[in-house]
């Protein structure tokens, strides 16, 4: 496969969506070799201060007849199968390098170094909005090659750097966030949960967590086991959300991947073992404390899928 220049690179994108000749017109240029389904190829070298930490090599392979896209200034397409000659449905943009997907295995805790309210006018527009800027200080080496905009979850929730100093590293929070999370409890020297985000090939420890917090839940009870903790939630706006907690699911609590043990109404309980607890905020939390809940996005599209079957074939 052979990397195309970076004056066709930058051709390549301004001819992003002008339709198929295009796109042979980049084939021809930059030359290629044959997927596996018989269609030329080529490869889109990505600078290295564009590179996202989900690239594993500078070079990314890309079907000629599929759409240009970008995100954080990286190229990634997917082949797929042609018919006739309109853009073919298989082969479509991949964001797969580009999104940020984190495994709900917790990485460590790191501590609030500082919180300052902030009032800024919006560049595009007159209004101004009221956010938080929060500094955190991780373990020593935690943000080692960090780059601004990158994605780091601090208890499950998904925020964007804006600054890093070594392991000291600023987010910009805003008032949604504030609101929706546990992240508005937050004060100076607070322990939190840090996640960075999933790179391709790492392992996928516990579930699929997107960093998109749903709720919040407050701890009823602790109860210490011979080699487990048992923890008892009580979730907030239950009518809506416990009808996704389902016994034996998956859950992110704080960003922890954890698997759901009873459910109550409105409670349920996790089980922690004493690892989960050493490495995680579970080692300071106790009853009262706020935790974030991210509802397991598959569980949450098969409730909802199954409850508009029902509703549309509902006898009258």
């Amino acid at each position: 496969i052979l990397a195309a220049p970076r004056n066709t690179l930058r051709n390549s994108t301004t001819q992003a969506g002008q339709g198929m000749s295009n796109m042979r017109g980049l084939h021809r240029a930059a030359g290629g070799s044959s997927c596996a389904h018989g269609h030329r190829t080529v490869a889109v070298t990505v600078p290295a201060r564009a590179r996202h930490r989900g690239f594993l090599a500078r070079s990314v392979p890309a079907c000629p007849l599929g759409k240009l896209s970008h995100s954080h200034e990286a190229r990634v397409f997917s082949c797929g199968m042609v018919k006739g000659p309109r853009r073919h449905r298989g082969c479509v943009p991949s964001r797969q390098a580009c999104t940020a997907v984190f495994t709900g295995i917790v990485q460590g805790t790191a501590r609030v170094s500082e919180i300052l309210q902030k009032r800024e006018k919006l560049s595009w527009t007159d209004s101004e909005v009221d956010f938080v800027s929060m500094s955190v200080q991780f373990p020593e080496g935690a943000m080692e090659g960090v780059q601004i905009g990158a994605s780091v979850a601090i208890n499950g929730t998904c925020l964007t750097v804006v600054k890093a100093e070594g392991d000291l590293v600023w987010f910009d929070v805003i008032a949604e966030t504030l609101r929706r999370t546990n992240l508005g409890t937050l004060g100076k020297d607070s322990i939190v949960n840090y996640e960075r985000a999933a790179r391709i090939g790492d392992e996928i420890g516990g579930h699929n967590v997107s960093g998109h917090v749903c709720t919040t839940a407050s701890i009823t009870s602790v109860v210490e086991g011979d080699s487990n903790r048992k923890v008892v939630m009580r979730v907030r706006d239950s009518d809506e959300w416990m009808k996704y907690i389902l016994a034996k699911g998956f859950i992110a609590v704080d960003g922890c991947s954890l698997t759901i043990g009873e459910v109550d109404n409105d409670t349920f309980s996790v089980y922690l073992i004493p690892e989960t607890i050493r490495v995680t905020v579970f080692q300071e939390k106790g009853e009262g404390d706020d935790v974030n809940i991210e509802i397991d996005a598959q569980t949450q599209a098969i409730v909802d899928t199954v409850e508009r079957y029902m509703q549309a074939y509902k006898p009258a």
